[in-house]
């Protein structure tokens, strides 16, 4: 299954108690899925074009609990997948018509409506069930990797009315618009999260989330291991460096510290300078090792010359 039909599956789980609610997840699903058609006789009917089983029982259920008879069909898409699509018919009977204009999917004169009256959306739970509705109807998830989400709309003004929804609730949606719909979409895979959560799928936003935590700890762990390589690499050149600085002096004519040093490095080629400091007696710091080996490799560099004058031993 892909990460939509799971989407679309834990929100056709979801059954809100509050009419309201209701009303507004089956307003989102006209608007994203719905096509009006107009038979002989003045009769209207409205078909919903849905992508699983499950949302399709999900919107029979919504329009049966409401009043509205309906009845699922199914085709198979002449895309190359051939995938199967769901169709709910509803004809649009007196009972149907109460229905549809209390969802603010008709006007009061029976016309379709392009977006449904504020009402509909007025409060934070029905801006909830209005976008799970219109995820159910329209929407598309591909992730958790690289997450995308688009939620499709006939229009340009469908696809800002589900970005101004989702403002409202402190989620940004961008939109776009192409040459057979609009969409409003997000690509922030905490955005998504978020919009997802509020939809009520909470299952599939932590899969997400879960995602993201893990994407950040192994790009860590990775950043720390090649930080960890790269300066295991410098240590190991630089002693090597030393080691040959070392061979190439006569080390009885020097002072005590710089023959402890040479001596130390010779005995752990493969120490670090932080760990050679430590091993002298008395210990001493890092950059007085530092010092040492840098007078080791002056005296190296000019043998027997009047400019063999190296500084100080610390």
């Amino acid at each position: 299954m892909s990460f939509s039909d799971d989407l679309r599956d834990e929100l056709a789980s979801i059954a809100p108690s509050r009419r309201c609610c209701r009303l507004a997840e089956l307003s989102a699903l006209c608007h994203a899925a719905g096509a009006w058609h107009l038979r002989g006789h003045r009769e209207l009917s409205v078909h919903l074009d849905l992508a699983s089983a499950a949302a399709a029982r999900r919107a029979f259920t919504l329009l049966r609990d409401l009043g509205a008879r309906s009845e699922i069909r199914t085709y198979r898409r002449r895309a190359f997948d051939q995938a199967t699509r769901y169709q709910l018919h509803v004809e649009v009977d007196e009972q149907a018509a109460d229905a549809l204009r209390e969802a603010g999917v008709l006007s009061a004169g029976g016309a379709p409506l392009s977006q449904p009256p504020k009402r509909v959306v007025g409060r934070s739970c029905c801006r909830g069930a209005y976008l799970r509705g219109a995820l159910l109807g329209a929407g598309s998830l591909s992730g958790p990797r690289n997450p995308h989400l688009e939620l499709r709309a006939t229009d340009r003004e469908g696809a800002e009315l589900l970005s101004a929804i989702a403002a409202r609730e402190g989620i940004e949606l961008n939109t776009i618009e192409r040459k057979t719909h609009a969409a409003a979409y997000a690509k922030s895979g905490e955005t998504i999260a978020d919009l997802l959560a509020f939809a009520g799928a909470g299952e599939t936003a932590l899969r997400l989330d879960e995602h993201a935590v893990v994407a950040a700890v192994r790009s860590q762990a990775n950043r720390l291991a090649n930080a960890d390589e790269a300066n295991v690499k410098r240590t190991v050149n630089a002693a090597q460096r030393q080691l040959e600085v070392i061979r190439a002096l006569d080390l009885e004519t020097l002072p005590t510290k710089l023959q402890e040093i040479a001596a130390l490095r010779i005995k752990h080629p493969s120490d670090s300078l932080t760990e050679l400091a430590k091993r002298c007696r008395p210990e001493i710091t890092k950059a007085a090792a530092h010092h040492r080996m840098t007078v080791l490799t002056e005296l190296a560099a000019f043998p027997g010359s009047p400019r063999r004058r190296p500084r100080r031993v610390g």
